[in-house]
């Protein structure tokens, strides 16, 4: 409320006459500015209102930055209706196609894609291809990533416009974040059609989409088929390498990079050492962290040490990974202090878990992070300190995070919770599902009922098991698709160990590849198998 107070206090300084410096046109446009993006409640209506009328006044209510700075504001403040006139009033005007695009940019870097698509549609005939782009790409920076997509087909399907590099690295950039191959491939063959010359952006999207939707192989054939001068063309391989847990793939395009003089940057180091925690290669990860330094003379940096501390923990060297964050150049940070906690429940050392936590509680610890202390005591039969960390987590208002686990058929992403029957299909997905346990029952698998940290029957445990997220979407996609086909999953958290073991038996009993992408990394089961190991 002060920085407002400040702002409109500032405004009161100037006055029409400030419309002959130059100067003090860019300060009356900075302060004015100010002042709408400090409005962000329906109490900051009344210093919206004054600055819109001082905007008037100044002569800058067609300046593009500020009329979105007024259209966000008013919105904030619930004057939704006013917003929408403004708008309106603004396209009235027939705005030229630069400041068609510097309105859409402005509201795109506001959030306000929804105004932004109203602006697009009212000038579609008259646009080029920079408004498209900022469309696209402003749709990727604000999670959009379906919209993103979408946007690109209506740019091929409405207008005369042709996508352009620029285009394309935005909607692969939203492919990789949904994992949506099938929208990849057809980015890619848009790209081949058009001729498109392929510059260290592209070249290195298109290595990272198809390993970040699964197709490692195709990521690979890409890679050796592009120019891999750039360090990040490399980077997004090692990159790629590590998420499917092939870490040695890493390590040897790591020796080709050297050999190549390609120099290796942090994002490179953090790569390699991805790969390695999730392999369990501890001395090539310590050789790796010292090399960073005392070859290459790159720092390490916080995530180069998170990546570390896993290592070590996953490898159950917790004491190790706590030694490691007290002897840090930088301050750890939660996500350092989360993965200590993760492995201290898995090898069940109390002493560093506590540690863990109340430096957890001492920033901002979240949800999961009072669930992994509840758990590790649940399992050790301490129930009366599980029981004191839900009552914590009741008088905090804190709930614990829901797995969500989805599947793309059709060009439609099919979402699921675990016990979820809100699908359309639900009872044939749970026809199937319980055809599937049967069978893998037959087949010699057996429930890991000790996950479920409840004082309830072992029939109770095997039925809370039974309907996790991801087991629902393999049978919805055993459901759709033809036999033999591959079935691609993603999940929002890390897959629990009676999930994968079933989803291996499932795979050797249809004889089926299953690719799993979970919070952490790919798992691609086949023949009763999968690529992690059971290392993960």
């Amino acid at each position: 409320m002060q920085r407002i107070s400040f702002c409109v206090t500032g405004i009161r300084r100037f006055s029409v006459t400030s419309l002959s410096s130059s100067s003090a046109s860019y300060t009356d446009n900075r302060i004015l500015k100010q002042v709408l993006e400090s409005c962000k409640s329906p109490s900051n209506s009344k210093h919206v209102l004054q600055a819109h009328a001082h905007i008037f006044k100044l002569g800058y209510s067609t300046y593009p930055s500020l009329l979105a700075s007024m259209v966000t504001a008013y919105r904030r403040c619930n004057l939704s209706h006013i917003a929408r006139r403004l708008l309106l009033w603004f396209l009235s005007l027939s705005p030229n196609v630069s400041t068609t695009n510097l309105i859409i940019e402005s509201l795109m870097r506001s959030g306000e894609y929804g105004l932004a698509k109203k602006v697009l549609r009212s000038k579609a005939s008259d646009l080029n291809v920079v408004t498209w782009n900022l469309m696209i790409g402003g749709y990727v920076r604000n999670v959009q990533y379906q919209e993103a997509l979408r946007t690109l087909r209506d740019m091929l399907k409405f207008s005369d416009v042709k996508p352009n590099k620029f285009s394309f690295a935005s909607a692969l950039s939203a492919c990789a974040r949904l994992g949506d191959l099938r929208s990849a491939k057809w980015v890619h063959s848009l790209m081949i059609d058009a001729e498109t010359e392929l510059n260290p952006i592209l070249c290195t999207a298109l290595v990272d989409v198809y390993a970040k939707c699964g197709d490692i192989e195709t990521s690979k054939e890409v890679f050796y088929s592009v120019e891999r001068s750039h360090v990040s063309v490399w980077n997004a391989m090692i990159t790629g390498f590590a998420a499917h847990g092939l870490a040695k793939e890493a390590m040897r395009v790591f020796s080709e990079m050297e050999a190549e003089r390609v120099s290796p940057d942090s994002i490179t180091f953090l790569g390699v050492l991805t790969a390695c925690c999730h392999c369990g290669l501890v001395e090539e990860g310590r050789e790796l962290f010292d090399v960073m330094s005392r070859r290459f003379s790159l720092q390490p940096k916080l995530e180069h040490y998170g990546a570390m501390v896993d290592l070590l923990g996953r490898a159950g060297k917790v004491q190790e990974a706590h030694e490691l964050i007290e002897t840090m150049s930088v301050e750890p940070d939660l996500v350092i202090w989360r993965s200590l906690l993760s492995s201290s429940r898995t090898y069940k050392n109390h002493e560093v878990a506590e540690t863990a936590m109340k430096s957890l509680l001492d920033s901002k610890a979240k949800s999961g992070d009072y669930v992994l202390l509840s758990n590790m005591y649940s399992s050790t039969k301490k129930w009366d300190n599980a029981e004191k960390v839900r009552e914590l987590m009741k008088r905090e208002g804190i709930r614990k995070g829901k797995g969500k686990s989805w599947v793309e058929f059709g060009g439609v992403i099919h979402r699921f919770k675990a016990g979820d029957r809100s699908h359309v299909e639900s009872e044939a997905i749970y026809k199937v599902l319980e055809e599937l346990m049967k069978k893998a029952k037959c087949q010699g698998f057996v429930a890991e009922t000790d996950l479920v940290l409840m004082d309830v029957c072992e029939e109770e445990k095997e039925e809370n098991l039974s309907y996790h997220s991801e087991k629902l979407a393999l049978a919805f996609g055993v459901l759709k698709s033809s036999p033999g086909s591959e079935v691609r999953i993603q999940k929002n958290i890390r897959m629990c160990s009676d999930c994968h073991n079933w989803i291996k038996s499932v795979s050797k009993l249809l004889n089926r590849v299953i690719i799993v992408r979970d919070r952490i990394r790919f798992h691609r089961f086949e023949d009763g198998l999968c690529s992690c190991g059971d290392y993960w």
